[in-house]
């Protein structure tokens, strides 16, 4: 009789979260680079692919460098208050490390950097839970686009198919996503079969550290301290 494999030992070295070397590199990954690099931005970002960012910072790599992780690792690395940060002013960068955001540092010029953030998206197939950019109907008859041998697979993503003549063919309308709701693992997998990409991978600039100058570019909730601490 074969070994269950819910039975099996599991090494603990590989089911370990990132311990404190880890965020004491980090800490002093951002450090380092505080000092090599003339301006810190805060960046938040929209459906993150690490593929598309890997690329993203390849491109920048030479001028520039991108820290992502705990935002509480690179808080503390920047400083939370004027009396522990690391540079003057800089503790206003690190109170705007909230939610999905990271840290940029560049000594590219600012007006090239916000060129650049501004232009960049990139579109993806929206996953599931994320909320639905449009409505999506097919409407009864032929779908020529699906080969025969798709049609169980379509059938079991609650679609109303059947084969006939040896094409599948859609016996009643059907909604595969509604604007502004939720999609279920069975309509992002339908978006992607038919080619439609909802997700938007954006990077948003929320502030600029050099220094010489802080800049906020974007409001935020709670952020009206920054200006002021």
């Amino acid at each position: 009789m074969p070994k269950s494999k819910r039975n099996r030992p599991v090494t603990l070295s590989k089911t370990k979260k990132k311990g404190r070397g880890h965020k004491e590199a980090v800490v002093n990954g951002i450090r380092e680079a505080v000092d090599r690099y003339g301006s810190v931005y805060v960046f938040n970002f929209e459906n993150m692919r690490n593929l598309k960012f890997k690329e993203f910072r390849e491109q920048l790599k030479s001028t520039s460098r991108f820290f992502l992780g705990s935002n509480k690792v690179m808080q503390i690395a920047l400083g939370r208050s004027a009396a522990d940060e690391i540079k003057p002013g800089i503790h206003k960068v690190s109170k705007l490390l909230r939610g999905s955001s990271g840290v940029f540092l560049t000594n590219m010029v600012k007006e090239d950097v916000q060129s650049l953030f501004e232009k960049y998206e990139d579109y993806d197939f929206a996953r599931t839970g994320s909320i639905a950019s449009q409505t999506v109907e097919l409407n009864e008859g032929p779908l020529e686009q699906f080969t025969h041998e798709m049609e169980p697979f379509l059938r079991k993503q609650g679609m109303p198919v059947r084969l006939s003549k040896g094409v599948v063919e859609l016996v009643a309308d059907f909604t595969v996503c509604q604007a502004g709701k939720p999609l279920s693992p069975e309509s992002a997998r339908i978006l992607r079969l038919l080619g439609i990409k909802m997700a938007t991978f954006k990077l948003s600039l929320i502030c600029r550290w050099s220094p010489d100058e802080f800049e906020l570019y974007k409001e935020l909730l709670d952020d009206s301290d920054v200006e002021t601490s």
